[in-house]
């Protein structure tokens, strides 16, 4: 019963800003990592960023020193900052989250998805 829901995906020019947000709701006991992933058609979906509950984060090569992720435990939210877009950032943008939602049940899912298209 939780759930993810992207927002903040859009049209952009390149070397542009957006910043994505994803909130978890439902019945949720705590939240572990949560990340951002992305998948551009006919490819694989890729690593962006993820970030611990503790604030430890991870990037993939192709967007470090561009994106940053952060959280909000208190809101159950994460968001990634992105800019210096590229069109190679054209992509639908999911996010990831592992929740326990009993103290010994626990899941990863996922966000249904937030398009971010990225113009030359």
């Amino acid at each position: 019963q939780v759930q993810l829901v992207e927002s903040g995906g859009g049209l952009v020019q390149a070397g542009g800003s957006l910043r994505l947000s994803c909130v978890a709701s439902g019945s949720i006991f705590r939240i572990t990592s949560m990340g951002w992933y992305r998948q551009a058609p006919g490819k694989q979906r890729d690593l962006v960023a993820t970030i611990t509950r503790g604030g430890s984060t991870d990037y993939g090569d192709s967007v470090k020193g561009r994106f940053t992720i952060s959280r909000d435990n208190a809101k159950n939210t994460v968001y990634l900052q992105m800019t210096s877009l590229k069109p190679a950032d054209t992509a639908v943008y999911f996010c990831n989250a592992g929740v326990y939602y009993s103290p010994s049940n626990f899941l990863a899912i996922w966000g249904q998805g937030t398009l971010v298209t990225v113009s030359s």
